[in-house]
């Protein structure tokens, strides 16, 4: 079978390093492979994620030489889409309306896991049809999906084996919030096999992520693609780079620095060459094998820093 890989990044901001390792991997794989790599932008909050914010992420990926294949996919012109897949779940008896608050959830005693994430308590799951109706008067509802306390495990290339029970460990998740909005969970896991994408490469913070969409997969009858999750991404200081850091993003490190250097950079981090020395993307396909990942932070070498 062909691979199919992604990148599939929120246009929230600039890409920041962290943000082109995960594109970089993603397209040496699937070019080392004979593959596809599509590019989907994850806009589901169009407020938050302006069209310029994309077209700034293509044009750095064209500077890098991190050619796709086929239309770009944006998520906020695919809202019927999601409807008939969340429809799916409501006709299995899977969806009901939620009306906690965030700051309800965070307040609660418990559960909370060792990683800070809330475990929901199912507090809205057995609400009746009166209790509902008085409640919309109030607030409008996320929608949640009732999850079985099964263990869904994978084997990730990167990390190995990952086992979670749904709910203990993820508890009932919303596909849907209050304002109508449509959840990354739901989203990504359609997205990604309507396209036909059978390889997906991205950060190790959305592992756990990964068995709630495993299940998901499985509810709407679709075969679970092979996940690549990846090391987050350090400067050499340690610090764990975000778009709030404006110094590392691309828009600010492309005054300074050729796509071979930060290529070069990037590769040398994640284990892929010996030195930190300028390369270009098609350089690297050959010689491209997950094994050389390691599952520790990477660091960024200070050939990138800006003085």
């Amino acid at each position: 079978m062909p691979v199919i890989g992604r990148f599939a990044p929120s246009p929230s901001g600039r890409m920041h390093l962290g943000n082109v390792l995960c594109a970089l991997l993603a397209w040496l794989s699937a070019r080392q492979q004979n593959g596809e790599y599509l590019l989907r932008i994850e806009d589901l909050d169009a407020m938050r994620c302006p069209r310029s914010y994309a077209d700034l992420i293509m044009d750095d990926l064209r500077w890098l030489g991190l050619n796709w294949d086929g239309e770009v996919l944006y998520q906020s012109e695919r809202a019927p889409v999601y409807e008939e897949y969340e429809q799916v779940l409501r006709e299995k008896g899977r969806l009901y309306p939620c009306f906690c608050s965030r700051a309800a959830l965070h307040a609660a005693s418990a559960p909370h896991l060792s990683d800070g994430r809330v475990v929901y308590a199912g507090t809205c799951r057995g609400l009746t049809a009166a209790q509902i109706e008085e409640k919309r008067r109030m607030r409008a509802p996320a929608t949640r999906v009732c999850v079985p306390a099964e263990e869904v495990s994978f084997t990730d290339r990167v990390f190995g084996v990952y086992c979670e029970n749904l709910a203990e460990m993820c508890g009932d998740f919303i596909i849907r919030r209050s304002d109508g909005v449509f959840a990354y969970q739901l989203a990504v896991v359609v997205d990604d096999a309507l396209s036909g994408v059978n390889e997906v490469v991205r950060g190790v913070d959305l592992l756990s992520s990964t068995p709630r969409q495993i299940w998901l997969y499985r509810q709407f009858g679709f075969t679970p693609p092979d996940f690549c999750h990846i090391p987050l991404l350090c400067d050499h200081d340690g610090r764990r780079l975000s778009k709030r850091d404006a110094d590392l993003d691309l828009g600010r490190l492309r005054q300074h620095f050729c796509p071979e250097q930060v290529v070069g950079a990037l590769a040398y981090a994640a284990g892929l060459t010996d030195r930190p020395e300028p390369v270009a993307a098609q350089e690297l396909i050959a010689d491209f094998s997950w094994k050389r990942i390691p599952q520790e932070e990477l660091y960024l070498p200070p050939v990138l820093q800006i003085k």
